[in-house]
């Protein structure tokens, strides 16, 4: 019986159920559910209704992400509501957005805060992103959803 025991607990702790890697994605639709727990029989906590918005994925279990969002809700996503897009939420107050990256680059337009950015590409320090009708640079520092 000992031997028994023994055995299902390591089983228990060697099984990868869980990935310690954190990484980005955004929401697939316009309307997604986040869940309390990994199963469609888990209670719905929040509906998302902002497609392309970031979420961090912070665990997985079969189909099911469990994921932090811009304001620290955690619960858990289908994977078929996911999507590698990448974007990202503004983090700073009137975020300048540049025409090229550089600081004395012309200014394109003033961006709020939480604004979403559909991100084209990165380099360094600097993200070329796309915001309503404007496109230009804005600094990774402001940005929450960058890789």
């Amino acid at each position: 019986m000992l031997k028994q025991f023994f055995f299902i607990l390591l089983f228990l702790f060697s099984t990868n159920a869980f990935s310690d890697e954190e990484y980005f994605l955004t929401l697939r639709n316009e309307i997604v559910n986040l869940r309390q727990g990994p199963s469609f029989d888990h209670p719905i906590k929040i509906f998302y209704k902002k497609k392309f918005l970031p979420v961090l994925v912070q665990d997985k279990f079969e189909n099911f992400r469990k994921t932090r969002d811009h304001e620290n809700n955690t619960g858990w996503i289908h994977v078929s509501q996911l999507s590698k897009k990448k974007a990202a939420i503004n983090i700073s107050e009137n975020l300048i957005l540049f025409k090229r990256p550089t600081i004395f680059s012309e200014p394109q337009a003033i961006l709020e805060k939480g604004k979403l950015c559909i991100i084209k590409k990165c380099k360094q320090e600097w993200c070329e992103v796309v915001v309503s009708k404007y496109t230009g640079w804005v600094k990774k520092e402001n940005l929450w959803g960058k890789l």
